[in-house]
């Protein structure tokens, strides 16, 4: 019998397979469906500081009183607050898997009382996604990767439950950033988040969106800081987010060294069964390998055996192609 136990951010799980963000995980009756169809954990839609901002700054540009404007913003930000305490609450009252809240998020304010009361909802966790781009000619090396400590710390000071913090795949050294994150309380890391993409339509002029699903060719750069980044930085857990189509995939990321995956692509091509079916293949990849449980396999291809760590540091193609003309 095999054992797909595993742990995350100190979090007890049946299994690695975890529902990242999405709309999907705003509804409660969702998540229970994703219970019972084998997830382990559901991290729910994120409350978006970039989109409340953007709403409350619109009320004021437009409001003839500037009182009433002040008081619209503070309204529209508890209504938010509000509607999100209540999804972790009945997702809770429905499941017995660990419910994650999520903040997305881009500077300190109000967030931090914010995570006070998704903890006192009940959260099990709350995941960090500090997006954005470092665009500014002002912009000095690491001050991106110092807003993620920034935000970190705040709010470790008022929460006690664990702390994910998911990165951006525009951070330099993630690793440097994973041992910094550990030690201002953060307790596990995402390789990472899927920013907004873009495309150009050539006959309209305008930008409009590229594909909001990851591909499967999307694994590759979160697998190799995973193998590289779970060798060196100890004491934190680490999770793999982006090209998670396969149960394949899933082993992929477990060898290089994650103790879960964050997957959403999957599911709104597949449907849930998907959960299912990976699941299944993780076993029967154990049973054929003689593996009884996560831990036995786990790590086994990260950064830890120097011939491994060779092959993730590699970044050279002429292995390859240098014999074509």
């Amino acid at each position: 019998m095999t054992s797909l136990k595993t742990k995350f951010a100190t979090l007890e799980l049946r299994n690695p397979i975890i529902i990242s963000s999405c709309v999907l995980t705003y509804k409660p009756e969702n998540n229970l469906a994703f219970e019972q169809a084998g997830a382990a954990a559901i991290v729910l839609k994120s409350l978006f500081e970039e989109s409340i901002i953007r709403e409350t700054d619109h009320l004021q540009e437009v409001g003839e009183h500037v009182e009433a404007a002040d008081y619209m913003q503070g309204y529209l930000r508890a209504e938010h607050l509000r509607e999100y305490i209540d999804v972790i609450r009945q997702s809770k009252h429905l499941c017995s898997i660990p419910i994650i809240a999520s903040i997305c998020c881009r500077s300190v304010g109000e967030w931090v009382a914010f995570a006070e009361a998704i903890e006192q909802a009940g959260a099990d966790a709350l995941e960090l996604n500090v997006m954005g781009l470092a665009t500014s000619r002002d912009y000095r090396d690491g001050d991106y990767e110092q807003r993620h400590i920034a935000i970190l710390e705040a709010i470790r000071k008022r929460i006690t439950i664990p702390i994910i913090v998911k990165l951006g795949a525009n951070i330099t050294n993630p690793v440097s950033v994973a041992e910094r994150i550990k030690a201002y309380g953060a307790n596990g890391v995402v390789f990472f988040n899927r920013p907004y993409q873009i495309d150009i339509d050539i006959e309209q002029m305008e930008y409009s969106s590229a594909k909001v699903v990851s591909q499967p060719s999307d694994l590759v750069n979160p697998l190799r800081w995973v193998g590289i980044a779970s060798a060196a930085v100890q004491g934190i857990s680490f999770a793999l987010s982006g090209g998670v189509h396969s149960g394949a995939a899933v082993v992929k990321s477990l060898l290089a060294g994650a103790t879960a995956v964050e997957v959403c692509s999957a599911i709104y091509r597949n449907g849930n069964g998907w959960i299912a079916s990976a699941l299944e293949f993780i076993e029967e990849w154990c049973r054929r390998h003689n593996y009884h449980s996560i831990e036995e396999f786990r790590a086994m291809m990260s950064a830890n055996d120097a011939e491994n760590a060779d092959s993730l540091e590699r970044m050279q193609f002429m292995r390859y192609f240098g014999g074509w003309k």
